[in-house]
């Protein structure tokens, strides 16, 4: 007889499949292999001391502070562990209960809905431009060609060209040096064909050049401003395009002067709500919600998202992490190191395992293979 301890993160739903195990028993165990760990801000004493004994009748736990058996404070926020089998339980006991357990039922179900990616793709980068913070993703003309085609080359399912530059301090630029600079890269681009080999995305909120790029085979509109634009929503409903909403707080010559949140994860959940509902409102259904690091983000900010990209699952659409060689991966080496390219590799690892499908990358070769390897350990058991 031999055992093994499994890592945490084992695909035990494969495991269990090639185990031979009845279908009938699967759901069940694959369930009972998943604790879901949920914190609640700003409980009704009253509703923990409820949650905690619904909770503890099913199997599983609500973590709260010292003295709120006997109510010492008005709220508290408590953590709340169960299975997804437990979970459902609870949600069920949670709705006929009184201090809004009842809303709190409708969330717990919602956790229950989540479905992680099945795949992840990679987005390459290149910028028409000379101002983007890293000079190596420069491109203009016929160097902008040879580099897409490497990307397809080395594994990109997207190619994203932007000809304004986002980074902290940006200077605006106007429609027609916009134009100007992407105009000849776009047009390579459909005379060629390259769009059947790849994904093209422009990064863009300026409607001409939009509509530009979506006339010569373009399907992905990255908006930084997320579609903000009533003509911006528009277009990517009349073209069916691909809309890609990141959040920013402020604006890039602005956004890094003092960024403050409530709560980072409710705030842009909110800020997502409303532009999702804003663009199905002009009819566009095809939707990626990006929730932009370093965009208007402090350091702490910057990891909390990525450490906690499920919260965003919740909102039903894909979710796509830019983290490419920015300027949080310097703040954490304490070595200082002028190649960010390893960080880089290191948190869209971490934002794919916490459940992003997409990464937006200066280096796709490196990517493709970080991405495989990390897949075919996650399929071992």
């Amino acid at each position: 007889m031999r055992a093994k301890l499994l890592n945490l993160s084992s695909d035990i739903s494969n495991l269990l499949t090639t185990m031979g195990v009845d279908k009938a028993a699967l759901k069940i165990l694959d369930s009972k292999s998943s604790m879901r760990h949920i914190l609640i801000q700003d409980l009704h004493v009253g509703a923990a001391n409820i949650l905690k004994q619904d909770a503890l009748s099913v199997g599983a736990d609500l973590a709260v502070p010292r003295g709120t058996v006997i109510a010492q404070t008005s709220k508290v926020d408590a953590l709340l562990l169960a299975t997804p089998r437990q979970l459902q339980r609870v949600a069920k006991k949670a709705l006929s209960q009184p201090f809004g357990l009842k809303d709190l039922a409708s969330m717990l179900q919602a956790t229950l809905q989540i479905d992680r990616p099945n795949q992840r793709k990679i987005m390459g980068i290149i910028n028409a431009n000379d101002d983007s913070f890293y000079a190596s993703s420069r491109f203009s003309g016929h160097g902008a060609i040879e580099m897409i085609e490497k990307m397809i080359d080395d594994g990109a399912d997207m190619v994203d060209i932007g000809a304004v530059s986002s980074r902290p301090n940006a200077l605006d630029v106007s429609e027609e040096d916009e134009m100007l600079r992407v105009k000849a890269i776009i047009d390579t681009i459909y005379e060629q064909k390259l769009y059947e080999s790849v994904q093209m995305s422009i990064d863009s909120y300026t409607p001409s050049v939009l509509q530009y790029a979506l006339d010569r085979g373009f399907s992905i509109v990255n908006d930084i401003r997320g579609l903000e634009d009533e003509m911006v929503c528009k277009l990517c409903a009349e073209y069916n395009a691909t809309a890609i909403i990141m959040h920013m707080q402020g604006r890039p010559s602005t956004m890094q002067i003092d960024p403050q949140y409530d709560d980072i994860l409710i705030d842009i959940s909110d800020f997502f709500t409303k532009r999702i509902d804003r663009a199905r409102g002009f009819g566009v259904e095809d939707i990626v919600l990006d929730v932009g690091i370093g965009f208007g983000k402090t350091l702490e900010h910057n990891l909390s998202l990525i450490a906690n990209l499920e919260h965003f699952l919740l909102l039903g659409l894909p979710l796509l992490v830019g983290a490419s060689r920015k300027s949080l991966i310097s703040e954490l080496d304490q070595n200082r190191s002028k190649d960010r390219l390893a960080g880089t590799i290191a948190l869209h690892l971490e934002a794919v395992r916490n459940g992003a499908s997409i990464v937006r990358v200066h280096d796709v070769a490196e990517h493709k293979q970080a991405l495989d390897v990390a897949e075919a350990v996650a399929t071992l058991f």
